[in-house]
């Protein structure tokens, strides 16, 4: 399991989480009431535009791209994810406040992937793949991968990583064969 795990999630966190992906799929995230306010990512993720993997994502509109993309801080959910309706990132407030710093690093490069799928208009949760096969997800994992090598991150680690409590080990294997990450 992920290092970000060290506060471990509960059966009822872990039934939110899965609300919380059937709430995407239903598109139920449309109805104002049901979420919070969004903020300026660039008030809380300050010089992400400088990174090279950043960078590497959103080309020449990545200081644009940065400065228009809205955050959501959560109370459920798990981690971190995009919305397929408007592509904004939401953000689990605990996570963020007790997750392993590296995991959140890895996730941010992760859900901004995502982000720049949006907009070109891929379908992020596209039911006709299990997760670990859906294109969008597999291009997302590679640049965290990528950057997680480039960190200096171990084989061992970037499976920690990549595990998550809605992959079996089966599904892991997969990914990770996917991604040439040797688990």
């Amino acid at each position: 399991m992920k290092q970000r795990e060290a506060n471990a999630i509960d059966a009822s966190e872990l039934l939110l989480i899965r609300l919380l992906h059937l709430v995407r799929l239903l598109r139920l995230d449309k109805i104002p009431l049901l979420f919070g306010p969004t903020y300026s990512f660039t008030d809380y993720f300050k010089g992400l535009e400088k990174v090279k993997a950043v960078r590497q994502i959103f080309g020449e509109k990545t200081e644009e791209v940065l400065r228009n993309l809205k955050v959501e801080f959560t109370w459920f959910g798990g981690y971190m994810g995009t919305s397929n309706t408007d592509g904004h990132i939401f953000v689990n407030s605990r996570y963020l406040r007790n997750g392993d710093r590296t995991d959140i690093y890895l996730d941010l490069i992760h859900e901004l992937v995502h982000v720049r799928q949006f907009m070109e208009g891929k379908e992020l949760f596209d039911s006709n793949y299990s997760y670990v096969d859906r294109p969008t997800e597999i291009e997302a994992y590679r640049y965290a991968v990528e950057e997680a090598r480039r960190l200096g991150l171990s084989e061992k680690r970037i499976c920690e990583y990549l595990k998550t409590e809605w992959m079996s080990q089966q599904d892991l294997r997969r990914l990770a064969e996917t991604l040439n990450v040797k688990c």
